[in-house]
């Protein structure tokens, strides 16, 4: 059982920046693919971005394309969103996902592991 715990979320204004951090318990980051998703209140969480441990491949969902970026610390084990020119519509709990296949995929249903999420709300 892998345990993903994230950091990094809060209170910005419209146009901020944040940078999420996604830890496993294990070390997961150069074989997995790792994913950021998020939901908010009354909506189905969505994919946000993902990156492949193995190969360094990435996707970003076209919502976030061009403000966010997800990197990876292979010696630290740990995963990365840097979100910039947040809007008040990326107000969300983001959650660190895990998948034990390397492929990208961005469906929730073939993420294996997932953390407890960390609030991100951007004040107009």
């Amino acid at each position: 059982q892998v345990q993903l715990v994230e950091s990094g979320g809060g209170l910005v204004q419209t146009g901020g920046s944040l940078r999420l951090s996604c830890a496993p318990s294990a070390r997961t980051f150069s074989t997995y693919t790792m994913a950021w998703f998020r939901q908010a209140p009354g909506k189905e969480r969505e994919f946000v971005a993902a990156i492949s441990g193995s190969t360094g491949n990435t996707n970003h969902a076209d919502s976030v394309k061009g403000r966010f970026t997800i990197s990876g610390d292979k010696d630290n084990n740990t995963v990365y969103l840097q979100m910039n020119s947040l809007k008040p519509e990326d107000t969300a709990l983001y959650y660190c996902a895990a998948r034990i296949l390397s492929m990208v995929v961005t469906d929730t249903q073939r993420y294996d592991y997932w953390g407890q999420g960390t609030q991100v709300t951007v004040s107009s």
